[in-house]
């Protein structure tokens, strides 16, 4: 069985309808209130045009940080408005109100080739916890329901769980539909050489995914801060670098295995571990990482390494930076696994990056249009991989294969 999607329900079927649509517009803001990156707003335009091409009414609704069930102007929904405006192309109206009478009146006078964006969910008591009056609130704002938040679909909420089970059809989007079709193919790759790349700074975020690509791939590469902590397990001195101390027992345990398929940084880059400059920084081997300086990227040596690694595969998927990407001088290590992925890809290779901070980063490399696909999720993302199924879309509609 597989969830429901757009393509399974007649277009006909949306004509006049107001079509409650979940989408993630948890996107970063300036402090001066403008949204710095649309990239999770983009994501959700073919979703919305398909649905105003057949005459729906679509009503958003989305979170926005943690404003922790109380109103939290800095979290409002407001600077959305106008950007998905202009990149739809079609009116874009915005409710300060989400689960009232109001609100609801406003989805029926909403005009056709118009939306409505409705407040952040996370303003409202009761989301986090799926509350079931929430739930039939947020239910009368609709006729149907569409998941079209991939990035929330792992949580557990009002506005994607609960509502689902009030509302029907209630089906994924094409987002959520391309989501699921990319990390198919990972989970059951069709070619190999299969490698996997994680990186970013703790092993304890990503224990079941490791342990279920630990057989899965030919390969799997670490880097970031979180080698630090298989470094430490392996014997070695680690320096001030960041290490995970609860799970060094963990990373033991991986490294023990027969044939665990784990490749290490073999150089890295170290810097003061206090305020790390750049400018300051040296290469050396992983058994030479001094007492008191601290690893901030991969070095040029595994850089190679594992590019090589990826330049082999068939399939390969990328989690977490491979350093301090945010500070030039840092990030040489990331942009290295962004282009060797983009090279995979141009020699026919099926190349998946996933969410949060790797997204960020490719995107940063300027190549998010040169792999095969780009995550909108983080934890959605890497608990779908483990689990192989999530609370939000297991909520929708199923439909046999």
């Amino acid at each position: 069985m597989r969830p429901k999607t757009l393509r399974d329900l007649d277009p006909a079927e949306f004509s006049g309808k107001r079509v409650l649509v979940r989408v993630d517009y948890n996107v970063p803001m300036d402090e001066d209130g403008t949204v710095r990156d649309a990239n999770r707003i983009e994501a959700s335009l073919p979703t919305l045009r398909y649905l105003l091409e057949h005459g729906a009414r679509p009503v958003l609704v989305s979170h926005l940080g943690r404003p922790k069930g109380e109103v939290v102007p800095r979290y409002s929904l407001a600077p959305v408005a106008p950007v998905l405006e202009q990149l739809l192309g079609a009116p874009v109206q915005f409710m300060v109100e989400t689960d009232t009478d109001a609100a609801v009146e406003a989805t029926r006078q909403l005009e056709e080739g118009s939306v409505l964006l409705l407040e952040n969910t996370r303003f409202l008591p009761g989301e986090t916890a799926n509350d079931p009056d929430l739930s039939r609130r947020l239910a009368r704002l609709g006729d149907l329901f569409v998941n079209d938040a991939f990035g929330s679909t792992h949580r557990e909420h009002s506005s994607v769980v609960g509502v689902a089970d009030l509302l029907g059809p209630a089906v994924a989007g094409f987002l959520v539909e391309s989501e699921l079709t990319a990390f198919a193919e990972l989970r059951n790759p069709r070619e190999r050489p299969f490698v996997v790349a994680f990186g970013g700074a703790k092993i304890s975020d990503k224990i079941p995914l490791i342990e279920a690509f630990l057989d899965r791939a030919d390969a799997v590469l670490i880097g970031g801060a979180m080698a630090n902590t298989f470094i430490r397990a392996s014997g070695l001195g680690t320096g001030a670098s960041l290490v995970e101390e609860d799970a060094l027992d963990v990373a033991a345990g991986f490294l023990a295995r027969p044939e665990h398929r784990l490749s290490l940084p073999t150089d890295v880059v170290v810097a003061d571990a206090g305020e790390p400059d750049a400018t300051l920084s040296s290469i050396v081997a992983i058994d030479s990482i001094p007492a008191d300086r601290a690893a901030f990227d991969i070095g040029p040596g595994t850089r190679e390494t594992f590019a090589h690694a990826i330049g082999e595969s068939r399939t390969f998927f990328w989690n977490g930076p491979m350093g301090l990407f945010e500070i030039p001088g840092f990030d040489s290590g990331t942009v290295r696994m962004a282009r060797a992925a983009a090279e995979a890809t141009a020699e026919g290779a099926f190349t998946v990056v996933g969410g949060g901070d790797s997204a960020s980063a490719i995107r940063q490399a300027g190549l998010s249009g040169a792999v095969s696909h780009v995550s909108t999720g983080g934890g959605a993302a890497l608990e779908y991989l483990a689990k192989g199924s999530l609370p939000g879309l297991d909520a929708l509609d199923r439909i046999g294969i």
